[in-house]
């Protein structure tokens, strides 16, 4: 049977309908009864579904009662309703195949919170936590929204260069890029010999894809870069990262104005989509990270945006 992602079966997934899911246990409790909740998460969404396993499965006594948090498994059932608290439905398993298995006595991460400073150094599972998980399918989200306004409009997607010799604007230190031992790198005339080097010439990490954006506006109209951004600012704040995506659109035969409007209608569909799209994971930031995200950005998409000059700015 085709597997079916959680997400998917808590969206739109029917009461007696048969399906077979994948994921990691994140908990399992055990009844008197004879049988187990085991609860999985596959990443397609913030919640898990809960597994029921009885005792009457083949392989109950030797693995699923030794399943532990970190395992991955497949299950297949039946969908139902659930009588418990905290889920509508949940998944009465025919059958359980453990696809690996997870040492608890190593294994990391458990069902509490932890620290970021933690999880950055196990950064190979800490997608597997709520809050890194929930960042990546807001992000995806709003990579997605972005690709769809602009396409939307009839602008033209751009690949701007990742590597390159040019320092757009002066916008800030770059990165370089070389092929030569540092410790033994030819020079010439007291410098650096760069014209040995893999490009013939000083080579960058960008700054900005705006250049051959605008190279691309005088040819084609309505462009618009979304790529990887590098800045080698020694900076360490919350405002300056060193690696970013940014997003630039370049216009033809367009003035001031026509930029504002666009800049308005970009904040507040991307904000809005997000808003409709990842309403589980806004909600999950809401009330772990930060209280007023929603209502900023609520406030954002239904408020008008005040237009001023530069001089009533300051």
């Amino acid at each position: 049977m085709k597997r079916t992602r959680i997400a998917e079966v808590l969206r739109s997934g029917q009461i007696g309908g048969r399906y077979t899911v994948m994921g990691w246990v994140r908990t399992r409790r055990d009844s008197k009864g004879g049988f187990s909740f085991v609860e999985i998460n596959d990443g397609s969404c913030l919640s898990g579904l809960q597994i029921i396993a009885d005792q009457g499965l083949d392989n109950y006594e030797g693995e699923v009662l030794k399943l532990q948090t970190g395992c991955s498994i497949q299950a297949q059932g039946t969908l139902s309703e659930s009588p418990g608290k905290g889920q509508k439905v949940e998944l009465k398993a025919e059958s359980i195949r453990v696809m690996g298995w997870a040492d608890p006595d190593v294994y990391p991460l458990q069902k509490k919170r932890h620290s970021f400073e933690f999880l950055r150094t196990i950064a190979h599972l800490r997608p597997r936590t709520n809050t890194f998980g929930a960042v990546a399918r807001v992000r995806n989200a709003m990579a997605h929204a972005i690709h769809t306004f602009f396409q939307d409009r009839g602008f033209i997607y751009l690949h701007t260069p990742i590597i390159t010799g040019s320092d757009c604007e002066g916008a800030g230190e770059m990165f370089k890029v070389t092929t030569f031992d540092l410790n033994r790198a030819p020079e010439k005339d007291g410098a650096i010999d760069f014209s040995r080097d893999f490009f013939g010439a000083p080579a960058n990490l960008t700054v900005s894809g705006q250049l051959e954006a605008e190279i691309y506006a005088l040819a084609m109209g309505d462009v618009y870069t979304f790529g990887p951004t590098f800045r080698a600012e020694n900076s360490n704040t919350s405002r300056h990262l060193s690696e970013f995506w940014m997003v630039e659109p370049e216009m033809a035969f367009c003035d001031l104005e026509g930029n504002i409007e666009l800049a308005v209608a970009f904040l507040k569909e991307i904000f809005a989509s997000v808003l409709n799209t990842s309403e589980e994971d806004m909600a999950f930031f809401n009330r772990f990270v930060d209280s007023s995200v929603i209502g900023t950005l609520e406030g954002l998409v239904s408020q008008d945006f005040e237009v001023m000059t530069y001089t009533e700015g300051i």
